[in-house]
């Protein structure tokens, strides 16, 4: 595909006055706001960006760039953004945030700039939770497009096991409604396969009918990462579905946006969420905080709309670098090798968190309507997250990384999961995301509804 011309060259843009939202190019009024996401380490300038309204700017947007032969990415929140656009059509969904809640069918209609806090501000009146992330702030759909991994998820499973359908524009500009009847390939596509094939408008989703839950952290001395660790490996193997964990280390920098006491800190932390009776998960964290000496201990009982409590995720946009790794288990030895990487006898570790999420549970169950999660057998999931300050910085970071994630790679599946990857390297690296088998048919889906790799930009996959 021939490279597009820059802004000053871009062919004639008059078939996008009937554009509702703003049109933007480099230079221009609100253009900076409008391609900035909350990861700043990946800064796009594209040659236009529309800020859609509704679909119809985004049929009008997709219909232009198949007939200039753009490249398209898609933003809302910009929390996954892993890759500069530095040329084509950037889509900035952000306005788009209209959530419809049906309380009789417990789903919701979900427009495609809302975030999860748009959902759970609609759902909550009804005694409905949602299965959002760590952190609510993130944008809905492209979370949900990557298969979406829950707080609740070994409860719930995946985000994208729940959706019921979507309404979608293709490259070429042809508004689907796709669901498990109709256009079936598109359906399976879009559930876990990332924004390959088309751009979400809006999704229809079950939601859980969940009004409180027992959350949050137990903090202990990086320096008692070893117990606390050992002792949550161990535990995990024994604890029901409905517990829901993360074991954390973090080292925090002296940010006064950080609050006391965990300000400037070295941190172990198992986060969790538990959807059963509370003196029972009470009486299930008892090991847990005798592993190690407790400094805070923030777990309560708490309603569903404070669950950004319990991993108190940055609220402010930051440089950073993400990736993650699959495990298949995590042995005695496993944690050695981890706390050899990154534990407290490495004080120079340069990564701000690594965490190891207990999968398993209805996680690792069949979707009952096939699609293209790929993470169905891992028992754990590896994360690192490292803050790009710096050139010298971003070095360390990335040494840091890969040190870890090669040290790991024996008890490890040989794949990530699309929405945590990072940065996406080569055709190789990308493929990693999904089973060979999963990858082809992405291929073969893309070779139909996308034919010409309009959608190139970031984690994707070329047609066949």
């Amino acid at each position: 595909m021939t490279a597009p011309a820059r802004h000053h060259d871009t062919p004639d843009l008059f078939a996008l006055s009937d554009i509702h939202g703003q049109v933007l190019r480099p230079g221009e009024d609100d253009y900076a706001e409008a391609v900035t996401g909350f990861n700043l380490a990946a800064l796009h300038t594209p040659d236009i960006v529309i800020r859609a309204t509704g679909p119809d700017d985004i049929v009008t947007a997709l219909r232009w760039a198949s007939a200039t032969n753009t490249p398209v990415a898609v933003q809302a929140t910009g929390h996954g953004a892993n890759f500069p656009i530095s040329h084509g059509l950037l889509i900035n969904t952000a306005g788009m945030t209209e959530v419809t809640v049906n309380p009789d069918e417990n789903t919701a209609t979900i427009s495609a700039g809302a975030k999860w806090r748009h959902v759970l501000d609609a759902a909550t009146p009804h005694g409905l939770a949602a299965l959002n992330g760590s952190s609510t702030d993130a944008g809905a759909i492209g979370y949900t497009l990557g298969g979406g991994l829950p707080v609740l998820g070994r409860t719930y499973g995946y985000a994208a096991d729940m959706v019921r359908s979507f309404q979608v524009a293709t490259p070429d500009g042809t508004l689907y409604e796709a669901d498990a009847d109709h256009e079936a390939d598109l359906f399976w596509a879009l559930r876990g396969g990332k924004g390959n094939v088309g751009v979400v408008t809006s999704l229809v989703t079950e939601l859980p009918r969940l009004s409180n839950i027992l959350g949050g952290g137990i903090y202990c001395a990086g320096q008692d990462a070893e117990p606390l660790l050992r002792t949550w490996a161990d535990w995990t193997r024994t604890v029901p579905t409905q517990m829901n964990s993360t074991f954390s280390l973090l080292r925090l920098p002296p940010f006064p946006e950080i609050p006391e006491p965990f300000r400037g800190g070295f941190w172990a932390r198992v986060c969790l969420a538990w959807i059963g009776d509370t003196a029972e998960g009470e009486n299930l964290l008892a090991p847990l905080r005798a592993a190690a000496p407790v400094v805070v201990d923030t777990v309560e009982d708490m309603p569903y709309t404070a669950v950004d409590r319990i991993f108190l995720d940055p609220q402010d946009p930051l440089p950073a670098r993400e990736s993650c790794a699959l495990l298949r288990e995590l042995p005695p030895d496993a944690v050695q090798t981890f706390l050899a990487e990154v534990g407290p006898d490495v004080p120079d570790c340069p990564l701000l968190m690594i965490e190891i999420r207990h999968m398993g549970g209805a996680l690792s169950r069949p979707a009952a309507i096939d699609d293209a999660v790929c993470s169905r057998d891992a028992e754990y999931l590896l994360e690192a997250v490292g803050v790009l300050a710096a050139p010298p910085a971003a070095e360390a970071v990335e040494h840091a990384t890969r040190s870890l994630y090669t040290a790991m790679s024996p008890y490890g599946t040989g794949r990530t999961m699309v929405n945590l990857h990072g940065t996406p390297g080569s055709a190789e690296d990308r493929a990693r995301a999904w089973t060979p088998e999963v990858y082809q048919r992405l291929q073969q889906t893309k070779t139909r509804y996308d034919p010409k790799n309009l959608l190139s930009l970031g984690h994707t996959v070329p047609p066949t």
